[in-house]
């Protein structure tokens, strides 16, 4: 692993980011819910600088403390366009482009469906992304801006990355997902999957991260199979009180 990240609870169910570049000790954020949070754990975390932001899309409680951390740290903040629309950004990215943090380089994709620019930065050396509100264990991000088919796509490509990618999701859902995924299926590996994830929250633990093998075998959106069969269950959960 060339990067080491560390996860910490913001808001009433976000999750913050730090990912440290070991080569070169660079620090970036990802997302900024909670600027108090972030720079807090920054000090807790002895490294000591921040060098960037990265953005994965432009709503509140992923970009509000944009201001905050960049005033404190004299941090470079990267995103796609539209974080423009609520926040600082200095650079904007979009799909194809690369980021660099230190050695690490980020491949950002752009994955719509949540909102329109929403994007994801895939760091394929260190084995891992950081997916916004894309995906999330047992769930996918509600469709504010964009479409199902849109969604679907994303999703889609995240499937077919190798099954040991591992996802830094940016909420604490897995609860309701749960609740939902069962409901979709009654089978036993997703019982006992859920059990687990239940398990671990109750011990206070987050189940973030998740890896794409883990998605792909349990999680209703991925296991739809078609972009219709996908729209239906997005609509369900939309109405799901369970």
């Amino acid at each position: 692993m060339t990067l080491d990240v560390r996860l910490f609870p913001c808001l009433s169910d976000n999750y913050g980011f730090l990912a440290r570049d070991r080569a070169t000790g660079q620090v970036a954020a990802v997302d900024t819910p909670d600027a108090d949070a972030i720079l807090a754990d920054l000090g807790a975390s002895g490294w000591g600088r921040l060098d960037l932001i990265l953005n994965t899309h432009w709503h509140p409680d992923h970009t509000q403390g944009n201001a905050a951390v960049q005033a404190a740290t004299g941090c470079e903040i990267v995103g796609p366009e539209e974080v423009a629309r609520a926040a600082p950004l200095d650079r904007a990215v979009g799909e194809g482009d690369e980021v660099r943090l230190g050695e690490t380089r980020f491949q950002v994709l752009a994955m719509p469906g949540h909102t329109l620019g929403h994007v994801v930065f895939r760091a394929p050396a260190a084995g891992l992304a950081f997916v916004g509100d894309v995906i999330f264990p047992l769930g996918c991000g509600r469709l504010f801006e964009g479409s199902p088919d849109q969604m679907w796509t994303s999703l889609s490509r995240i499937a077919a990355w190798p099954d040991d990618t591992v996802l830094w999701a940016a909420h604490e859902y897995a609860e309701g997902n749960a609740r939902f995924a069962l409901t979709v299926d009654d089978g036993p590996g997703l019982a006992a999957h859920v059990a687990s994830l239940l398990a671990r929250r109750a011990g206070g633990e987050a189940t973030i991260p998740t890896t794409v093998g883990v998605e792909r075998a349990f999680n209703p959106f991925l296991t739809a199979g078609d972009a219709a069969t996908f729209a239906a269950r997005r609509a369900a959960k939309d109405v799901f009180r369970g």
